[in-house]
């Protein structure tokens, strides 16, 4: 499997290029199913399971720039490579009427010491229960489910999961503050999710002895202008399977050039994964509008 290196050079698998060249073409393009009368940047970027957010993280935005009479779409690809694994995240995402967010999203997990490949199908939705991010009084609540299932189960039986399938339940809540750092905006979310996913899913579901669990999550970005937003991320995760699993961070950069397409590249600490520590490296991710 072709990888690619965030360094000096740029190598492409040829299947993430191709659809990395098809969300260019398609969503630089002018034509949009809305208007979109949001502020840029306030929808987020892609998260790794599908949901508008962060790239690790959910936020209590919905996809895209629609409004209360509008419906907007997006696709997505991401990448992250680390020490000793790859994942890529292909997907779309609907936002209907500013009320109701859907989702699928397609995760391939690649493990080069074993020689496999690990899949995941996610299935989500989002429901924005109070609020705006910028004009209510109090942060914006959404509130989430997202479905996921495994292709083969075989390695996460292997290393003690329960089940090959769970759901994941969470509850959202983000603000901008505008100007409110030295005149620049910042932006804030918190999550706390019920899960009994082993390393989100892609080592299955739970264990002979733990089961569902109540983790915390946590966003915040400084936006240094209308187009670039700099922030970090942080994500609490359960260890069911007593392999050392632990919490995930990054520190990201964000770009929006327009409305019809973002571009966020992060530093990643996955810390331990399947027992193999000092799990860093670099995430990329590509989302278009329509």
């Amino acid at each position: 499997m072709n990888t690619y290196s965030l360094g000096f050079s740029l190598t492409l698998n040829p299947g993430i290029a191709t659809r990395i060249f098809i969300l260019l073409s398609v969503f630089a393009s002018s034509l949009t199913f809305a208007a979109g009368g949001k502020i840029l940047a306030t929808p987020g970027v892609s998260q790794v399971e599908g949901a508008a957010g962060g790239g690790l993280v959910p936020w209590a935005q919905l996809a895209g720039y629609a409004s209360d009479n509008e419906i907007s779409a997006s696709g997505f690809c991401s990448r992250a490579s680390v020490s000793d694994y790859d994942l890529d995240v292909c997907g779309v995402q609907a936002n209907l009427f500013d009320r109701v967010e859907l989702s699928y999203a397609k995760q391939t997990f690649d493990v080069p010491a074993l020689n496999t490949e690990l899949e995941q199908s996610i299935v989500s939705a989002k429901v924005r229960l109070y609020g705006d991010i910028v004009y209510s009084r109090w942060p914006q609540l959404s509130f989430g489910v997202q479905s996921k299932e495994l292709s083969d189960a075989s390695v996460a039986n292997l290393l003690g999961a329960k089940d090959d399938s769970g759901v994941d339940y969470y509850l959202a809540a983000s603000k901008l503050h505008l100007g409110a750092a030295a005149g620049y905006n910042l932006f804030w979310n918190f999550v706390l999710r019920s899960t009994s996913a082993n390393e989100m899913g892609l080592l299955g579901f739970g264990s002979t002895s733990k089961g569902r669990s109540l983790q915390a999550e946590f966003s915040s970005a400084l936006f240094l202008n209308p187009n670039i937003a700099f922030g970090i991320e942080y994500r609490q995760k359960p260890d069911n399977l007593n392999l050392g699993e632990t919490d995930w961070r990054d520190v990201f950069i964000a770009w929006f050039p327009n409305k019809h397409v973002n571009l966020t590249l992060a530093y990643i600490d996955l810390g331990t994964i399947a027992g193999a520590p000092d799990q860093t490296g670099w995430y990329l991710s590509l989302t278009g509008n329509l």
